[in-house]
């Protein structure tokens, strides 16, 4: 899944390709991330869960860009379009794969610490 690739007078660096089947969003993203860090495997299945869910919120914007905000529902209700809440969701899904892949934001070079393991029991406070 990893390329090697050599530029003009620098050294050889593992290029990982852009999956199959991303749109403009989800490549964009892809290039972004594995350009710039080597992922392990798990963290290249999150990032590539990261760039289908960004093309789908594409997909959804354009949809809801084409549609009401409110629809009726089978009961004649005026509800909000499905297609709204499912931007929402897709927006939460996305914001949490990116934490996910715990990525520093800005001008660290590198990963910030992992948690993913329990930290232990908290102790039992003295009465006062």
């Amino acid at each position: 899944m990893t390329a090697l690739s050599i530029a003009a007078g620098q050294r050889a660096v593992a290029v990982t390709p852009v999956p199959d089947g991303l749109d403009e969003s989800g490549t964009r993203l892809w290039e972004s991330v594995a350009d710039s860090f080597d992922l392990d495997v798990h963290e290249q299945l999150l990032l590539l869960q990261a760039c289908r869910t960004a093309d789908l919120l594409d997909r959804l914007s354009a949809e809801a860009a084409r549609g009401r905000l409110t629809v009726r529902n089978a009961k004649g209700e005026e509800v909000t379009n499905p297609v709204i809440t499912e931007h929402r969701q897709q927006s939460l899904v996305l914001a949490r794969l990116l934490a996910s892949l715990r990525m520093p934001s800005g001008e660290e070079d590198e990963r910030p610490q992992r948690r993913g393991a329990a930290r232990g029991s908290y102790g039992v406070r003295p009465a006062v």
